[in-house]
This record gives C-alpha cells, sequence and structure tokens, in this order.
C-alpha cells in the first residue's frame, strides 16, 4: 500500500494585536513562549512532527510568514532541531487564502500532489495524541478529494469565533460569529463547531476550489510565483505582483462557497484547543490558584479572583482585583477587564495611528545576529545592551549623525573601525568617530555581549548607511 504524502503547512503570518504589550508587530504572538519553555510557533511544528505514521509519509514543514520575520522562523525551527521544507516569505500580508496558494503552487512544483496540513502557528492543544488522532482522520478524508476542515467541539457559547453547522462528516454550513443568545442556541444544539481555521486537502483540489470561485486570486497568485526568487530556504513571490493580490481569507474566498456545491467535510476535534485570541483565552489555558489567579513572572497576587498577571521584567503586586488582565513589559503596562480583553487591539490602533514605536517593537529587539535592548536613552544619547551570536556578524555600516563607544562584557569582538580590525575582550573598549565605516563581529564560539554608548544629533535606527550585509539588509 503506497503511503499518503502531507505536507504540513504553517501559517505564521498573523499580527496577534489582541495580546499586546507582549504582542508587538515585530515579534508577534506566534513567535513568543507564553507558557512552558517553547513558543506557539514551535508548539505548532512539534504537534506535526508527530504526524507521521505507517500510512502517511510527512515531510517537513512548509512555513508562509512575513519577510521581516523571516530569521525567527529559521532561529525558532532550529532551537528544536528541525528545518523547513521551505520559508515562503508575503512581502505584505494578504490574508490567508492567498498564503495557502502560495503554499499549494509551492507543493505541486515537484510534480507531486500531497495532503495539505494547514494550521496557523498561533494555537494551542493540551491533548497532543487525539490532535494527531483528528488530524489523521481529516488526512483520509482529503486523500479522497474532500475539502476537510476541523471543528471544535464547544464547551460554551462563544462569540469570539465562527461556527460550523455539521450533517454527520458533511459541511452543511458556515456561519458568521454570532451574540451571545444565538451561540447559546449553538451549543445547546450540538450540530454546530468552533471554526478552528484548520484546513486538509489536496493542493490540486484547494486549487481547483480556488479557480472555480475565486479566479482573479488565483491568476494573481500564480503570476507572484511565477516572479519568485529563492534564497536557501527562503522563496519570496514577485513583489509587485503579490502587492496586486486580492486579499481574502481562506473561509470567505472558497470554503463558505462549498456546501452543496464541493465535498466538503469536517473532523471534529476534541484536543484542548484555543486558539489564544486575546488575554482572556491565554487566562483561560493557564494554571490557576485556588481563587482562579494565573500568572507569570514575579507577581503578588493577593485578595483577587478570576485574575491574570503577566509581569517582564519586574515585582507586579496586585490587591483586591476580579476578573482583570495585567500585563507588564519593560517599556509598556496593560490594564483591562479580562471581559473586554478583545478591544485590546483599539490600543494598538491608535498607537498606529501615532507612530508610536511601543506599536512595532519591544525594548529588546531581535536581529538576525542577536538582538539590542535599549537600556536607556535622553536626548542625545542612548545606552544599548548588545548581543552577537557566536559567528555572527552586523553589517558594515556608517552613521551621519551619532558617534558610538562599545565596551565588551563577555567574548570576544572583531572589529572594523575604518581601515582597522582589531580584536576585544572583556574590559575592553574602542570609539567609533561620526562618520566611520564599521562592523562588529563575533569570531568566538561563545555569545559576545557589549554595552554601547551613542552620542549625537539623532539616534534613529533609519539612520544606518549599510554597505556589506550577511542578511540582505544593504
Amino acid at each position: 500500500m503506497n503511503k499518503i504524502s502531507v505536507q504540513p503547512v504553517i501559517m505564521a503570518g498573523g499580527s496577534g494585536t489582541r495580546l499586546w504589550p507582549l504582542s508587538r508587530a515585530g515579534f508577534p504572538k506566534q513567535f513568543l513562549v507564553l507558557a512552558g519553555n517553547t513558543s506557539l510557533f514551535q508548539q505548532a511544528a512539534a504537534r506535526l512532527q508527530g504526524l507521521g505514521d505507517a500510512q502517511l509519509d510527512v515531510t517537513a514543514p512548509v512555513v508562509v510568514g512575513n519577510e521581516e520575520h523571516r530569521f525567527l522562523v529559521l532561529d525558532q525551527l532550529r532551537e528544536m532541531q528541525a528545518e523547513p521544507a521551505a520559508v515562503l516569505l508575503e512581502p505584505e500580508g494578504r490574508n490567508t487564502a492567498p498564503a495557502l496558494t502560495l503554499a499549494a503552487l509551492q507543493a505541486l512544483e515537484e510534480g507531486g500532489d500531497p495532503v495539505l496540513v494547514v494550521t496557523s502557528a498561533d494555537q494551542t492543544v493540551t491533548d497532543t495524541a487525539a490532535f494527531t488522532q483528528a488530524l489523521r482522520g481529516a488526512v483520509a478524508m482529503a486523500a479522497e478529494g474532500a475539502l476537510t476542515v476541523l471543528g471544535i467541539q464547544p464547551d460554551r457559547p462563544e462569540t469570539g469565533y465562527g461556527y460550523i453547522r455539521a450533517d454527520g462528516e458533511r459541511v452543511a454550513q458556515f456561519v458568521e460569529k454570532p451574540d451571545a443568545a444565538t451561540a447559546a442556541k449553538y451549543v445547546a444544539a450540538g450540530s454546530y463547531y468552533w471554526n478552528a481555521g484548520m484546513f486538509v486537502m489536496k493542493a490540486s483540489v484547494w486549487m481547483a476550489a480556488l479557480e472555480r470561485f475565486r479566479p482573479d486570486i488565483a491568476s494573481a497568485c500564480r503570476t507572484a510565483w511565477a516572479a519568485r526568487r529563492s534564497d536557501a530556504k527562503f522563496v519570496r513571490p514577485g513583489k509587485a505582483e503579490f502587492a496586486a493580490v486580492p486579499s481574502e481569507s481562506v473561509d470567505y474566498a472558497v470554503m463558505e462557497k462549498c456546501p452543496g456545491v464541493l465535498d466538503i467535510r469536517m473532523q471534529p476535534l476534541a484536543a484542548g484547543w484555543n486558539d489564544l485570541g486575546a488575554w482572556d483565552a491565554v487566562w483561560q489555558v493557564a494554571q490557576k490558584d485556588a481563587d482562579g489567579n494565573a500568572s507569570v513572572g514575579d507577581a503578588i497576587v493577593t485578595d483577587s479572583h478570576n485574575t491574570l498577571v503577566h509581569a517582564t521584567s519586574r515585582l507586579v503586586g496586585v490587591v483586591g482585583l476580579d476578573d482583570v488582565v495585567v500585563v507588564e513589559t519593560p517599556d509598556a503596562v496593560l490594564v483591562t477587564s479580562r471581559e473586554k480583553s478583545q478591544d485590546v487591539k483599539a490600543i494598538v490602533n491608535r498607537l498606529g495611528r501615532e507612530q508610536r514605536g511601543e506599536q512595532v517593537l519591544h525594548r529588546k529587539v531581535h536581529r538576525p545576529w542577536g538582538w539590542y535592548d535599549s537600556i536607556d536613552s535622553g536626548p542625545r544619547h542612548q545606552v544599548k545592551r548588545i548581543l552577537v551570536k557566536p559567528g555572527a556578524s552586523l553589517s558594515l555600516q556608517m552613521h551621519h549623525h551619532r558617534a558610538e563607544h562599545w565596551i565588551v562584557v563577555s567574548g570576544t569582538a572583531e572589529v572594523t573601525n575604518g581601515d582597522k580590525v582589531t580584536m576585544l575582550t572583556e574590559n575592553q573598549s574602542t570609539y567609533i568617530p561620526l562618520g566611520q565605516t564599521h562592523r562588529l563581529a563575533n569570531p568566538g564560539k561563545l555569545p559576545l555581549e557589549i554595552i554601547e554608548v551613542q552620542s549625537g544629533s539623532y539616534l534613529g535606527e533609519d539612520d544606518i548607511v549599510r554597505f556589506e550585509d550577511t542578511y540582505g539588509r544593504k
């Protein structure tokens, strides 16, 4: 018996605005460690690794994500000793239907027609064995030519999810997010399931359905795919061509049009699923004390009930609060009722309108070579902790408006300063004059940490002229 070829697809392009301030545009929720010691993206990849069996030949995952998160994807997979089949980089977000179409075109590229197992990177599952069993059932349906969705047995009236009405394994209808009274009726009826946004189908079946219902998206994606460029694991569709692709979700583009027209089925999933769409959902899945309080980090919670406290960088004390969420980061603090936690995106939208940096980046900013943490700043100075990974280097660059002092805290630094290259070790320092071409590299096998003191009339990150760059940012 021939094995069924399965291609996992991880959708990793979400922004996670409702989990601000922990989730930022530059480091969204799928890459965060919200519980345990692995990120949501890593958990999704690990769950898919266990899918293979005697009947299923499961390949490495294809990841669809944002250009600016490409090194986060690779770094987090390598932390779990995994490699992607490919990382498809969207120049800009066009919603899930174009993202899935890129994955389907990639899967069909080698002449095969695998079953695509499509899952988001920002969900949690508490029962991995049940999840695997359900996915295998969905793969069996998809191998017969069906478009298959996973439906979650609801355990409460939830207004934040869309629903699937099922007739046995057949999908009868997709339903929009209901009000509270309607959601209660759905739960009582027993034939309605939450739409988990997980899809399983052959690559050719998806393309045929898309051609039928949204040929404009199919055609535009094919044009962008034909203009793609590849760089190691990274595959970039044509930028201008992809910008012309209509933005649409998988559900709106295809799935909601299928009942009664195409073979669309549902596989029930009862595995402790949660999409962690807001802080209230994080509280629901967290471990709690006898009063229903959950805390992460250095937190003291007294005389409170059903409250979530997430402390990142300092002690947070909470007294006498019920049904409240408190999230602390080095540069922003959120306090909201659990009931209103879905509305955090309103704060993020305002930050965006005001062009505030707290919408995009944390104080600690991850880069492909390591990270930097802006620990102090003033009108004409900024102080950063910088960590450079072993073997990594920053770009060869210069600044028009600032000078820099570097002090090595630990490790070995190779410093290019104009036409001189010197080696610095612990407690040694150097000065980079304004306008001087320079580079910082770590030639050692241990992380390099330095303190950088910047001084000058302008200290913005856009005052960088790159001459050479390992990471394609020139």
